[in-house]
């Protein structure tokens, strides 16, 4: 996928769109204002397991490490999506992992939001990297995991300067996994602070349900839509799609090493 010669104008275009999105708290890592809707706290976000047995060790540690969290916890369930299309489910994450192929990335995760609200998610791991020997180890799996999840939870990264120290999150998005394996206090107080309200009404489903329509599994720029952010490697950080009436698919994409 070819990214360079369209920088410029994407950058552009990045600018316009953040000037409508909800925006960050300075020295925050949330993710705009992006959350799940709920009447109280804590509440239980169900992550679909559609991942095979190589992964299922990494997904029961991000679940774990994620529900220590004051303010929500995760459950494990089963999933009801094609591995490969990794379709979304009204109300809860459906974790999928398949050879995407050689595209540049290691890991996306996907919110829909209606305004404000996450109403769905999904997280897509590419084994075609993850069968490599640069990335089959489990520090590696285990930060893209924890990483990914976060994200469908509502926060960004906390760094995205490859060259600076490790913070000790799985949210620092850097070129070593070795100590951001879990999240660490700061995510928690961050946590903390976008489910500090309470909402009228929820986009959590209490059980799992039933598998929408599948989204096309397609890892070009277009169907991610706009470029909001680049990461210090010069590539794609998040993109947002519209698709009118407030309602938007962003994507999160932690790209491989260079």
């Amino acid at each position: 996928m070819s990214r360079a010669p369209r920088r410029s104008l994407l950058l552009t275009a990045a600018l316009a769109l953040t000037l409508l999105l909800p925006a960050s708290v300075s020295a925050s890592n949330s993710w705009g204002s992006y959350h799940w809707a709920r009447t109280s706290n804590p509440f239980t976000l169900k992550l679909g397991d559609n991942v095979t047995s190589a992964w299922d060790s990494y997904l029961g540690t991000t679940s774990t490490d994620w529900s220590v969290s004051s303010v929500l916890n995760t459950d494990v369930v089963a999933g009801s999506s094609v591995k490969r299309l990794c379709s979304a489910t009204t109300g809860m994450v459906q974790v999928c992992n398949s050879k995407y192929g050689n595209n540049g990335w290691l890991g996306v995760a996907q919110i829909w939001a209606s305004g404000s609200h996450i109403t769905k998610a999904t997280v897509k791991v590419n084994d075609t990297y993850f069968a490599t020997g640069s990335y089959n180890t489990p520090a590696w799996r285990n930060l893209v995991m924890c990483q990914e999840v976060g994200h469908t939870l509502g926060l960004g990264h906390q760094d995205e300067n490859f060259t600076n120290a490790n913070l000790g999150t799985c949210m620092d998005y850097g070129s070593d996994p070795s100590t951001n394996q879990h999240p660490n206090q700061h995510d928690y107080d961050q946590l903390a602070s976008i489910y500090a309200h309470l909402d009228s009404t929820t986009t959590v489903a209490s059980v799992p349900a039933a598998s929408a329509a599948a989204v096309a599994d397609d890892a070009a720029d277009a169907a991610w839509g706009r470029l909001v952010e680049v990461t210090n490697q010069g590539q794609g950080g998040w993109y947002v799609r519209d698709l009118g009436a407030g309602n938007l698919i962003l994507t999160h994409v932690f790209w491989a090493n260079r």
